[in-house]
């Protein structure tokens, strides 16, 4: 399993327009062929920071989504409203206590 981090900042005034379409989009994400896991969490101190948690059979699953329609979508709407680089890395479990 490929887990996937991405840390994305958002303007200040932007960050209900990405909720509610991350409210929209998710079902479709989570549902995506290899997609196992998806959560979205916030910085605890800086609320225009949110970052997604998510869990991929492998990295061609994680890949295939990359190079989909739907992330091309949902990367064409979500970035405009960014106002930092993203940070976007994939990790794989070592152990789990």
């Amino acid at each position: 399993m490929l887990i996937r981090i991405v840390r994305m900042t958002f303007q200040e005034d932007k960050v209900q327009t990405f909720l509610d379409n991350f409210e929209q989009i998710k079902h479709k994400i989570r549902g995506f062929d290899g997609c196992e896991h998806l959560e979205l969490w916030r910085d605890a101190q800086d609320p225009n920071v949110y970052v997604t948690h998510s869990h991929w059979q492998s990295e061609e699953h994680l890949e295939t989504y990359r190079h989909s329609a739907l992330f091309k979508e949902v990367w064409a709407y979500t970035k405009p409203l960014f106002s930092a680089k993203t940070v976007a890395f994939s990790v794989l479990r070592v152990e789990n206590v």
